[in-house]
């Protein structure tokens, strides 16, 4: 039994993952900032396989590592796939009229938060000569669009961190990849605008944009590969979109 270490877990993606993984049978570190949520999947997965929660903020480095640190007992002491996948986007507002804490909260959850958790997980897989880390991204990893600037940059460092990871960690025998996903309907727009509902649905009207469990299924598929096969990059979208500025409605 393979162990897998979800961040972002408690929405989105994330729980789409946890749940497509825990009915293939692996064991699950779920990690998230939602107590009742993350309590709820330990009750819920733990009846199919064992299930550990820790609750930390990606951005705080010091609770990551010793949250991670914890981990003694088996199957949880030793993680053999890290899926970092918690991630955000505030603000769509163009360059010039930026906010300060949006851009902080982008750069310390999207980069510094994937380093961090990485960090704590990377030394065992080093030590066991085997692992597999698979990088949430985004096709705002692969271009920029109007208004997405800081988002952009923290998807294209995201971007060449994973190209970084896999040429750092290959003397070891870690596979390293990135999962890019398009619009995807989730909560991200709703966290995007700030709560505002009316404006997040609209993202999604006038076509089928791609479901979280559309990504889990690719999640799904780069980390049941052989050994020797290692899912690098791989980009995912909808039907209906071309590229983040061309998009097919009816």
């Amino acid at each position: 039994m393979k162990t897998a270490l979800i961040t972002g877990a408690t929405s989105g993606i994330g729980l789409a993952t946890a749940i497509t993984l825990a009915d293939e049978g692996f064991a699950l570190v779920l990690c998230g900032r939602n107590t009742e949520k993350l309590a709820e999947l330990k009750e819920t997965l733990g009846t199919e396989v064992p299930v550990e929660t820790l609750e930390f903020d990606v951005r705080d480095k010091e609770i990551v590592a010793s949250q991670i640190a914890s981990l003694k007992e088996a199957p949880f002491d030793e993680i053999d796939i890290l899926i970092n996948n918690a991630g955000n986007a505030h603000g769509l507002d163009s360059i010039d009229k930026g906010n300060l804490e949006d851009w902080d909260a982008m750069m310390d959850i999207n980069v510094k938060g994937l380093l961090y958790v990485s960090n704590a997980v990377i030394p065992q897989m080093r030590d066991r000569k085997r692992g597999q880390i698979i990088n949430i991204g985004s096709t705002a990893g692969k271009e920029v669009y109007p208004n997405g600037n800081v988002y952009c940059g923290s998807k294209h460092a995201v971007d060449a961190i994973t190209t970084g990871m896999r040429l750092d960690l290959n003397p070891y025998g870690i596979r390293v990849g990135a999962v890019n996903p398009g619009l995807v309907e989730t909560n991200f727009s709703e966290v995007r605008f700030k709560g505002d509902t009316e404006r997040a649905e609209k993202v999604y009207q006038g076509y089928l944009a791609l479901q979280a469990q559309d990504v889990a299924d690719v999640i799904l598929f780069a980390v049941t590969r052989p050994a020797h096969v290692n899912i690098a990059d791989l980009t995912v979208m909808c039907t209906a979109q071309a590229s983040s500025v061309l998009l097919k409605k009816d």
